[in-house]
């Protein structure tokens, strides 16, 4: 909510010359038992009023953001010839899953300021609680670098093809560790580092069949479940045994 506030503040201007026109490969991602990740592919149009201006540069980032929600980052250290959690920091948001695609390196479209008030690259769209200092920064860059090697933060530059300053598309990859929820996509339109116009929508990622049945049994009857998850194993090392016994014959 603060993050579309200050995006409304940004964008409080007269009549746009500029506006984005969104489209999307898929209306959501469907997370199955087998599921291995999905690719989404975003793709839009630039409508103007008028001909394309000269001099500044276009810029088109697009971000696609998994659920916020807070995280503790501990750090560990060797104690008495063990591993130990010894200092650590509480995140207040950092989302679940981030990608940000432009279509240069993100300093060429967007000024630091504006970033820093949109909350649009990967460092800015985490937030610690209280003022950061060199501790709470080392560990934000902890989490960044975890979350980097998981594919759940993507960073990627020149991603975003732009054609004759009208069509512009972008394949975002989402890796098979989703958490589920609503998945909200932003495309920013920018001129000489600043905000001309952006585009909100979400993209629903969600359970469904056998999944979203255990998934749902294991939340509302943990009793059921539990005995269900026994009753299989029980009849899954019966006939392990009644297999290796029929060889041993």
């Amino acid at each position: 909510m603060i993050r579309l506030l200050s995006l409304l503040c940004l964008l409080s201007m007269p009549a746009k010359a500029e506006e984005i026109v969104l489209g999307l490969s898929r209306d959501e991602v469907a997370i199955t038992a087998n599921f291995d990740g999905s690719d989404i592919l975003i793709f839009g149009a630039i409508k103007r009023d008028a001909p394309a201006p000269t001099g500044d540069k276009l810029g088109v980032i697009i971000t696609v953001a998994g659920p916020d929600g807070p995280v503790t980052v501990r750090r560990k250290a060797r104690r008495l010839g063990i591993w130990v959690n010894t200092d650590s920091v509480n995140v207040a948001v950092a989302p679940s899953f981030y990608a940000v695609a432009t279509n240069m390196p993100l300093a060429d479209v967007l000024n630091a300021e504006v970033d820093s008030k949109a909350r649009i690259s990967i460092a800015n769209a985490i937030r610690t609680y209280g003022q950061m200092d060199g501790k709470e920064v080392d560990f934000e860059d902890a989490l960044i670098r975890i979350r980097e090697d998981q594919r759940l933060y993507q960073t990627l530059p020149d991603a975003v093809l732009v054609e004759d300053e009208t069509l512009f598309r972008t394949n975002i990859s989402m890796p098979a560790n989703l958490t589920e929820g609503d998945y909200r996509a932003e495309i920013y339109l920018t001129r000489g580092g600043e905000i001309v116009d952006v585009y909100v929508t979400d993209i629903p990622v969600k359970k469904v069949g056998l999944e979203r049945w255990l998934y749902n049994l294991a939340h509302d009857n943990a009793l059921l479940y539990g005995l269900m998850s026994l009753a299989i194993a029980i009849a899954a090392g019966w006939g392990a045994s009644a297999v290796f016994s029929v060889f041993k014959r």
